[in-house]
This record gives structure tokens, sequence and C-alpha cells, in this order.
């Protein structure tokens, strides 16, 4: 019998997809099944009905459930959309403790503080990150737990979505009969599994051109430092070759997917199409 089962959702413009695996350590997973359903309820990363996208996600999952041989009640559902915004913020808090040593409930107290700063009252907080620390003023540390200080400072990296966008995934998820364990911002998501530590020291952006969205998240330092969605994405080209030649819009994402090069060098200037 299979244990630590986890099931993932990625809401998109153009489709939904659902995949199960098992989570054998911290750091290891096997993919038991996924699979997609087309999306016809979202708009840019938004729910724009919620019905539709319910369907949506009950499709996905069956079929993704079905594949792995197991039922899910859970999922952890990625999160874009243009109402996504991130912002920079430093805190410290001061280590009182007779050895000075810096414990895991110290980065806890942190996340806490970092809670209780003012956002607009449509705002909610999705992600606080650890970029870095300095301890009594030495920066530059990657992982403060175990050494001494008696002052510890975080620069958090705030991922803010909006309530209300927030609000109708959940009412969609749970429309489709499920839970949700958390949110994930999708180029976070995305960013574990296509970009190693060495990357990320050096520096990258990842950019993730999707149906309705395009998902940026730049990493320096073994640390992120800026996320951002947009709502330009895919469906625009597709629009615009719509537009330029005067087919309609299946027409024109035919085209787009067997013909387009995102290289210039690979382009056949001379192919019939």
């Amino acid at each position: 019998m299979k244990k630590n089962i986890i099931a993932g959702l990625d809401l998109g413009t153009t489709k939904v997809c659902a995949v199960i695996a098992e989570q054998l350590d911290d750091n290891h997973f096997e993919i038991l099944g996924s699979d997609s359903s087309p999306s016809e309820g979202l708009h840019k990363g938004l729910v724009a009905n919620i019905s539709k996208t319910a369907d949506a996600i009950k499709e996905a999952v069956a079929k993704a459930s079905n594949k792995a041989g197991v039922e899910i009640n859970s999922v952890n559902v990625g999160v874009a959309g243009e109402h996504i915004t991130s912002m920079r913020h430093r805190n410290y808090v001061t280590i009182s403790r007779e050895d000075k040593e810096i414990t895991k409930d110290d980065l806890n107290r942190l996340e806490a503080d970092v809670r209780t700063i003012r956002i607009p009252s449509d705002r909610q907080i999705l992600h606080i990150i650890f970029e870095e620390f300095s301890i009594d003023y030495q920066g530059g540390i990657e992982n403060p737990i175990g050494m001494s200080g008696s002052r510890l400072e975080a620069t958090n990296h705030i991922v803010l979505a909006s309530v209300p966008a927030i609000q109708n995934i959940k009412k969609s998820v749970e429309r489709a009969g499920l839970q949700i364990n958390e949110y994930v911002l999708q180029p976070i998501a995305s960013s574990t599994s296509v970009l190693d530590e060495s990357e990320k020291d050096l520096g990258v952006a990842l950019i993730d051109i999707g149906g309705g969205t395009t998902d940026i998240a730049v990493f320096h330092n073994k640390s992120i430092k800026h996320t951002k969605v947009i709502g330009v994405a895919g469906n625009q080209v597709t629009n615009d070759i719509r537009e330029s030649l005067g087919i309609v819009t299946e027409e024109a994402e035919k085209l787009k997917k067997e013909y387009g090069y995102a290289i210039e060098s690979a382009i056949i200037r001379d192919e019939d199409i």
C-alpha cells in the first residue's frame, strides 16, 4: 500500500493539469500518474467561471487518479495571474538565551513578525521566503541555525495575492470535491524542477510562457530575488497570427504549434506553410 501520497494541481488558461506522486523522502518523489483537461473557466490565471473550472479540475484529477491507481481528497494548488505581486522586507529578532545559539524557533519568530506588517485588506500573503540572513551585522549567511549571535536579521521575499482571486480558486477546488493543502506560486514550483543550485547561485531568470500568463522568477546567490506574473503569453501570439492572416483561432493555434520557432537560426526560410 502506497503512503505519503501528494497531488499537485496547475490551473492554466488553456488546460488544467494534475499530478499524483508518492513522497519517498524529503527530496525524492515517484510520479504515479498525471493528466490534463481543457480549461475554459480561467482567463490569465484568474477564475472566470467557477463551474467550468471545477469541471476541468474534476476531469484532470479523475484521469490522473485512474493512472495512479489511488484516490485523492486534497491537492497543492499552483497560483498565477497578474494579481500576484512581490516585495522585499527586512526585520530582526534578538537572541536573549544565555547560549545565544540560533534555532528554528528564531526563524519562526522572524516569519511571525513579517505576518504583522500592514498590507491592503484585499491582499494576502502567499509566501514568505528568506533571501539571506545576517548575525550581529555580519551578512551573507544562508542558514543561521546552530550559529551564535545576539541579533538575527533577515531579508524576506514576500509574495502577495488577491484575496478574491484565492477565494475563487478555493471555491472551484472545493466544488470539485477536493480540499486544498497549500497554495504555491507557479514560478516557484517550476523552479524546483528545472533549476539546480549552481544556476541559482550564479544567477538565473526562469521564464515560463503559458497560455494566458508568463511567470517569472529571478534567483541569485542561491536565493530568490524577484517574482512576477504578466498577462501576456502564448494566447497573444495566437491572436496576432489570427489577426495578421485573417484566420480562425483554431487554425492560428495549429500554425503556431507546427511552424513556430523560438530560435531564429532554426527557421526554414523556404518552407511552405
